[in-house]
This record gives structure tokens, sequence and C-alpha cells, in this order.
């Protein structure tokens, strides 16, 4: 299920993009939900509260905050999200790409177009879903990025992912659960019962524990160091890594 946000002052504009929506839903048979909002700041208190997009069409020029300015707060919580400006003039372009903008959309927006973008940008979302994970955390509904996940670890009841550049966070969740979702990308690796790795991030194998990019120590449960190791260098030579 594609989650699509509109956000866009005019009321008429919000009518269109909807009405587009549905012709498009039919005539791709896309499994789509959408939710429109006014005000740039409707849409951050949403967002703020959890609320999570994989496409989002906003306006540039709107009363209070403009598009490119909410789109900054935005990036704060998504990374991830598909921005697509919409506006009738060109002046802002070059700097909604300073945000991350999947795409700038000049008004008026007709419909062979509106479908052709909208192939485009669900494929994409399509082809990037695979390569994350959604997470209720305390800090709401996250998207992760696999290729920055370099391991997680059970602590009491709660998972904790620990990300490239030191970020951590804490989701509910069982690891059975994580390695299942897991299961298609052989670079993460269950180590122990508690630890689950990504090999891209190993820097050490010793007999006792494997030492992570971030320096991070984890234990090898006893017997387990020829298998572990095995599995690494098997890995690393698929990846054609080399070693001297």
């Amino acid at each position: 299920m594609i989650q699509i946000g509109l956000c866009d002052d005019d009321l008429a504009i919000l009518s269109q993009l909807q009405v587009l929506l549905d012709r498009y839903q039919v005539e791709r048979n896309a499994e789509i939900t959408s939710a429109a909002f006014q005000s740039p700041l409707e849409l951050l208190a949403e967002i703020e509260k959890g609320m999570r997009f994989d496409i989002l069409l906003l306006d540039v020029l709107m009363p209070g905050e403009n598009g490119i300015d909410a789109a900054r707060e935005i990036r704060r919580y998504d990374n991830n999200v598909k921005i697509i400006f919409l506006t009738s003039s060109s002046e802002f372009a070059v700097e909604s790409y300073t945000v991350g903008a999947y795409f700038y959309q000049l008004k008026p927006i007709w419909e062979e177009n509106f479908f052709r973008l909208m192939d485009a940008v669900i494929a994409e979302c399509e082809k990037s879903s695979g390569m994350s994970l959604i997470l209720r955390c305390k800090s709401g509904i996250t998207r992760v990025e696999l290729n920055r996940l370099e391991y997680c670890e059970v602590l009491g009841r709660s998972l904790w992912l620990h990300l490239v550049g030191g970020a951590v966070l804490e989701s509910a969740g069982r690891m059975d659960h994580l390695c299942e979702q897991l299961a298609d990308h052989e670079n993460f690796l269950r180590v122990h019962r508690s630890f689950l790795i990504n090999l891209d991030y190993v820097r050490n194998i010793m007999p006792k524990a494997i030492t992570m990019a971030s320096l991070a120590e984890l234990p090898i449960p006893r017997g387990k160091y020829g298998e572990l190791k095995d599995r690494y260098l098997e890995y690393a030579f698929q990846r054609k890594q080399v070693f001297l």
C-alpha cells in the first residue's frame, strides 16, 4: 500500500489532485491511500505524531511557511519520503533539490504528465521498500534504511538498532521476527540469540568476539567461531572483497 500526502492551500488544487489520484488508482489498479492538508503546519503536526508517507505532493508557495521550509522540517523525521514540489513558477527549482526533492512539477498539472510521474515515483518506492524497515519506535513510526543498520541487539523486551554514525533506535519487537524480515538479505547474520549483525560492517572476527566498524565488540557463543568465520569469508568472497 502506497501512502500519499497532498498539501496545498488551494482547495481547487487539492480536489484536482484527489481526482487524478482516483483515476490513476482505477486505471493502474494501484493500492493507494491519501491524506490532504491545507497547510504545511497541519502536515507537520501529523508527521510529528508519527504519520509517514511514501510520497508527498507539496505546494511551494503557501501562507505561513513555504513548502521548501516545510520539507526541511519533514527531513528531520523522514529521509526517505519522495517529495514532489508543486508550483506555477520555477523560481525555487534549484533550492528544492537541496532538501532532497524527487521532482519539481510545474502547474497546471495535466493527467498524462501526472500519470507518468506517478508511474516513476511509485516504481521507485516499490524498489526501495525492500531496502528498508518500518519500525514502531518511541519517537514514532520510523523507516530505517538497511544499508545504515550496523547491528541490532536485544535488551530487556526491546530491540536496539545501532545505525551508522552512532544513532540508536529502540523498537518493540522480537529478534526472531526481525530475522524473518531480513531473511532475503544475505548481509545480515544472527551471530548470537541477542545479536544480529550487518556483515558489511564487520571489522574483525576473533574466537570470542566480533568487532564492528563502530568498535563495538559482540560476543560469539562458544563453539561458533569457525562457523561464523566461514560464513563471513563466504560472503566477502561473493562480494569480491580482497584479502591479503
